[in-house]
């Protein structure tokens, strides 16, 4: 009876059985990152929709340009890194059901939540 090792390296595949890929690091792409660092200084009613005051005084004094990203994607994550950068950590759980749903990973939030509040704390140390 022949018997192979698959798991050593240089072994024949298995035809018909792919081997699950090793979890690939979580990452974003130039544009998304772009959209983290503008969310920086958006303010938190960049969320919300204009109420009645806002819309007549954006018809007397001009409007403010609409932060809101045309992509709902990118949008997703633009608005979990506003939350992310006025709050750190303590995010809405209905912000990240969003984010994910948008069809970001588990790994791309911590990614994302952990470069913003590295970012946030050596900023206030740099201020001191």
């Amino acid at each position: 009876m022949a018997y192979l090792a698959f798991a050593e390296p240089g072994m024949p595949a298995i035809p018909g059985y792919a081997v699950p890929a090793a979890d690939a690091p979580a990452s974003f792409s130039a544009l998304e990152w772009s959209v983290v660092a503008l969310a920086e200084r958006d303010p938190l009613s960049s969320l919300r929709s204009p109420g009645r005051m806002a819309v007549a005084l954006g018809s007397l004094f001009g409007d403010r340009p609409n932060p809101k990203l045309a992509d709902p994607k990118l949008e997703a994550l633009r608005r979990l890194a506003v939350l992310t950068w006025h709050h750190g950590f303590q995010v809405a759980q209905s912000a990240v059901r969003g984010f994910l749903e948008a069809g970001f990973s588990a790994q791309q939030y911590e990614l994302l939540t952990g470069s913003i509040v590295s970012a946030r704390v050596k900023r206030r140390r740099q201020t001191r």
